[in-house]
C-alpha cells in the first residue's frame, strides 16, 4: 500500500510505501529512499527517529533514515584522483569537506519505485555523469525487505558506465527505548580497530586498536555514560557475525553486514526537532548505525576500495534482526 507523503518545493510527489511481515512494520518514502518509520509488534514507539510529515526532512532532519551517497561520509578537501584525473566535489561541510555526496546528495532526491509487494520495495535513482563532480552515469538501487522471522534486509547496489566511486549507506537513527540519552542502550561491535579523526572528521591514517580507548565495544557496555566522549567514528569490522548488537527497552537488534566498516554517530550536538508520536528529540535522541566502507576512501589507498568500473556491480547487504532478550 502506498500513500501520499507530500510534495517537494519543486512540486514532485513523495510517496510512502507501507510494508508488514513477521511482527515488523516499515514505512519507506521515495524522498531519499528513506526508512521513515519502523515498528516492532508489542512495542509502543518507533524504533527509529523520524517525522510524520515531509517538511522536517527538507531541513533539520536531513539524512534521518535516508540512503546517503553516492559516497557516504567524508572526502577530505572535497577532491580525489582517479586514473590520473583529479575530481572536485561540492565542499558542503564548512567549505572544507564533502559530506554524503555534497549538498545535492542522493538523500534529498525523489527515488522511483521499481518493484514492490506487501513485504518489500525496491527504489532506484539515476545519476548523470558529473553530478556533484562524480564521474559516470550511475544507477543506484535500494531494496528493503521484511521476512517472517523478524528480519529487515537492506540491499544497496549500483552500476556505472565509467570508473567512479560508490559508497552507499543507510542513515537511520535507532532508539530502542524511545528516550533521549542512550545511557539505557547497551552495544557490542565486532571491531578491534577504529579510525581516529582530525578536527574535520577525516581519518588520521591507519586504524587504531580500540584496546584502552573509549571506543572499545568488544564487550557489551552502555553506548554513553556521563561525560563520555562523542562518538562519530568508523569502526573497522573484523568480519565476525553479528557485526553489532544493540539492546534496550526489552528489544535486541543484531546486525549482520558484508560492509567492512560501520560509522557510529551518537547524535551529540544535534537536535532533530519534533518527531514520531509528538516526541521532541533532545540530546543523544538516537544512534546512527551506518554499515559502509571507510570514510575518505578515495584518498586513502590502504583503505578498502570503493572504486567501481563499468561491467561491475557494487553491492552491500545488511540484515537487521529484532527480538526480545
Amino acid at each position: 500500500m502506498n500513500t501520499n507523503f507530500g510534495e517537494t518545493p519543486e512540486g514532485e510527489r513523495v510517496e510512502l510505501v507501507h510494508l508488514t511481515n513477521g511482527g515488523l512494520r516499515a514505512q519507506v518514502m521515495t524522498w531519499g529512499a528513506t526508512l521513515q518509520d519502523f515498528r516492532l509488534e508489542g512495542h509502543p514507539h518507533s524504533l527509529i527517529l523520524g517525522a510524520p510529515d515531509l517538511a522536517p526532512y527538507l531541513g533539520q532532519m536531513r539524512y534521518v533514515g535516508a540512503i546517503v551517497g553516492p559516497v557516504a561520509n567524508r572526502i577530505a578537501g572535497g577532491t580525489a584522483e582517479l586514473d590520473g584525473r583529479r575530481y572536485h566535489f561540492d565542499r558542503n561541510e564548512a567549505g572544507r569537506t564533502t559530506l554524503h555526496g555534497g549538498a545535492q546528495g542522493i538523500d534529498n532526491r525523489v527515488w522511483q519505485i521499481e518493484a514492490q509487494d506487501a513485504v518489500s520495495c525496491q527504489m532506484v535513482l539515476h545519476l548523470k555523469d558529473g553530478e556533484g563532480g562524480f564521474p559516470g552515469n550511475r544507477k543506484l538501487s535500494a531494496l528493503y525487505a521484511l521476512s517472517g522471522d523478524g528480519v529487515l534486509t537492506l540491499t544497496l547496489s549500483a552500476t556505472t558506465d565509467a570508473p567512479t566511486w560508490i559508497n552507499l549507506a543507510n542513515h537511520a537513527y535507532w532508539t530502542l527505548t524511545g528516550r533521549d540519552g542512550l545511557d539505557d542502550h547497551d552495544m557490542t561491535i565486532a571491531a578491534d580497530h577504529y579510525l581516529e579523526v582530525d578536527d574535520q572528521q577525516i581519518p588520521k591514517g591507519a586504524p587504531t586498536p580500540v584496546d584502552g580507548t573509549p571506543f572499545d565495544f568488544r564487550l557489551q557496555r552502555p553506548v554513553r555514560t556521563a561525560g563520555a566522549e562523542k562518538i562519530d567514528h568508523n569502526f573497522c569490522l573484523t568480519g565476525a557475525a553479528p557485526a553489532l548488537t544493540l539492546s534496550g527497552g526489552g528489544v535486541t537488534l543484531t546486525i549482520e553486514t558484508d560492509a567492512p566498516g560501520v560509522q557510529i554517530f551518537d547524535c551529540t550536538g544535534k537536535r532533530q526537532g519534533s518527531g514520531h508520536d509528538g516526541r521532541d528529540y533532545g540530546p543523544n535522541a538516537g544512534l546512527a548505525i551506518e554499515p559502509q566502507y571507510w570514510p575518505d576512501s578515495p584518498n586513502q589507498s590502504a583503505f578498502p576500495s570503493i572504486r567501481v568500473d563499468p561491467g561491475e556491480t557494487w553491492s552491500q547487504t545488511s540484515r537487521y534482526h529484532f527480538g526480545t532478550p
